[in-house]
């Protein structure tokens, strides 16, 4: 079959072997649309360890089951399914919580996360060998483990793949971010980045009741994407110092709660400050620019809350612990329990209340993968979202 795989700054289609059966859970799926994610991108730029040459990247993805092992009765030969990227074994003790990202059983590398972590998290497709090293599904077909737990029966044809595909990812994930904020109908929430996870943020932010959306960015055809996805108000944060802005755009108090759908990779307005971060990241002296993250814990109103869905991978310099702790903030966060969320989410689409092929602005085939991850990296050609077809 074909596949994308990666080393640092570069990524590549190459044929590799047809994944198969190992366990009496799994089933393997023939890929109709697999997304580049922004996550992918801290891995193509080599900011996570413990990726090595031709790993098979991927966790955005969906197709067709063709082959299941004999554990699993809920699929079958021909379903249509999309695939949640945290592999969950639906027995743990996590599981049994609904923390499914949280798994105790699906990462086979458990000892090698904990030296990093402390704990380790369960087992994610294509994400190097620190959640488990399995291979991800930016390829023609994947291996998926725990099948009987994991992937969502798309029942209605009429259903595109670009209306359920980020089912699988994006928006639970948005979704979670906005759900930990414990919005009240009067809150203003603000959200940096108008990535595909912030717009889904800003987008579940509205549907449970906030009053006022503020999308923080820096590109205008982003910002529009925003303001489509349901912001009340858009922050171009090269153009003016957001905190100060959102204290003024809330009567000084600051919002209710912050969003961080950024991540590791954040952009500083400021040449010097992100020129400092940039040099201590690529001389690993930090594993993080969090530039994103320290505004929108110094924005957020005394006894809010600070939501972050962006990814973090190791340790971060100027962390304001001193703010966070002394107005009482409450920090959430965590890589998204996808399956917790997926029927309520497939019927939000199937109702019409959100279409979340909006995101999508480009369609390529999987032979050009390296090009989508250039366009996504370097934001050309107003670029939002990448679905590669096999």
């Amino acid at each position: 079959m074909r596949s994308a795989g990666a080393v640092a700054t570069r990524s590549q289609v190459e044929d590799v072997p047809d994944p198969r059966i190992l366990n009496d859970r799994d089933a393997i799926v023939r890929i109709s649309s697999t997304a580049i994610c922004g996550s992918d991108l801290h891995l193509y730029d080599g900011y996570v360890p413990t990726m090595t040459k031709g790993d098979i990247l991927g966790h955005e993805f969906m197709g067709e089951v063709v082959e299941v092992g004999k554990g699993v009765s809920n699929l079958g030969v021909g379903d249509r399914v999309v695939v949640p990227f945290p592999i969950a074994c639906g027995n743990c003790g996590m599981c049994a919580k609904e923390l499914y990202s949280l798994c105790e059983n699906s990462n086979p590398n458990a000892g090698m996360a904990e030296k990093l972590w402390g704990h380790a998290p369960g087992g994610i497709y294509g994400y190097s060998a620190l959640t488990g090293g399995y291979a991800g599904g930016q390829a023609e077909y994947a291996r998926v483990p725990f099948a009987d737990v994991g992937p969502i029966r798309i029942e209605n044809d009429d259903l595109s793949d670009d209306r359920v595909l980020f089912l699988s990812d994006v928006f639970p994930t948005g979704y979670m971010g906005a759900e930990a904020c414990d919005i009240q109908f009067d809150d203003v929430i603000a959200v940096w980045g108008a990535g595909p996870v912030g717009l889904f943020a800003i987008a579940s932010a509205r549907m449970l009741g906030a009053a006022r959306v503020i999308g923080i960015d820096r590109f205008d055809y982003r910002l529009d994407k925003a303001r489509e996805a349901g912001a009340t108000d858009v922050i171009d944060y090269e153009q003016v110092n957001v905190p100060a802005v959102l204290k003024e755009l809330t009567g000084g108090r600051g919002p209710d709660a912050c969003i961080d759908c950024v991540g590791l990779e954040a952009h500083h307005s400021a040449g010097l400050i992100h020129g400092y971060d940039r040099v201590k990241q690529a001389a690993r002296l930090e594993t993080e620019r969090a530039h994103a993250l320290r505004e929108a814990i110094l924005s957020c109103r005394n006894g809010g809350t600070v939501s972050i869905m962006g990814v973090y991978g190791g340790l971060v310099d100027k962390f304001p612990i001193g703010s966070l702790m002394n107005r009482g903030l409450t920090i959430k966060t965590g890589q998204a329990h996808v399956q917790r969320y997926l029927p309520r989410r497939l019927a939000r689409i199937e109702t019409g209340e959100i279409d979340p092929s909006f995101v999508v602005s480009h369609h390529l085939a999987l032979d050009e993968a390296p090009t989508g991850y250039e366009l996504f990296k370097h934001k050309r050609d107003n670029c939002t979202k990448v679905v590669l077809k096999p």
